[in-house]
């Protein structure tokens, strides 16, 4: 159910954008507000990272458009042999590998396997291979 809401709320959007373009008269619109809208990016999930093993902060984003998990203002601990991970629940029993985690502090971006399942995968994890512990998590939600 809560996925078929997610879904009406991304064609309803879609639906009004096209007939708002559609129906401006492209001359008449402000050329910055026109790019800004065409540059926006649909967050259909989102997430504010807390700590588990060790100190994690930071927000993430899933975009619609281009597929993509973003962490803002992300920072953790250094560890060996880190991943990005999105799990189903928090004991970690069943997750997918998204990517190794690209650097400890900053904004990073990572491709989404086609067809994930968020509302299944609803965790993203920051995963310590070498010790089977989670560093941080954050849980996905619909904004």
């Amino acid at each position: 159910m809560e996925q078929l809401k997610k879904i009406t709320k991304v064609l309803v959007f879609l639906f009004i954008s096209g007939l708002t373009l559609s129906c401006s008269d492209s001359d008449d619109m402000d050329p910055v507000a026109m790019n800004e809208m065409m540059n926006a990016n649909t967050i259909i999930f989102d997430g504010s990272f807390v700590s588990d093993g060790h100190p994690t902060s930071g927000t993430v984003e899933v975009i619609m458009e281009t597929n993509e998990l973003l962490f803002k203002n992300f920072k953790t601990d250094k560890g060996p042999n880190l991943d990005v991970v999105l799990a189903t629940s928090l004991d970690y029993t069943d997750y997918i590998t998204i990517s190794d985690l690209q650097g400890i502090e900053g904004n990073y971006s990572y491709d989404l396997p086609t067809n994930t399942n968020l509302t299944k995968y609803k965790y993203v994890v920051i995963w310590c291979v070498d010790f089977s512990v989670s560093f941080g998590h954050a849980e996905l939600k619909m904004p």
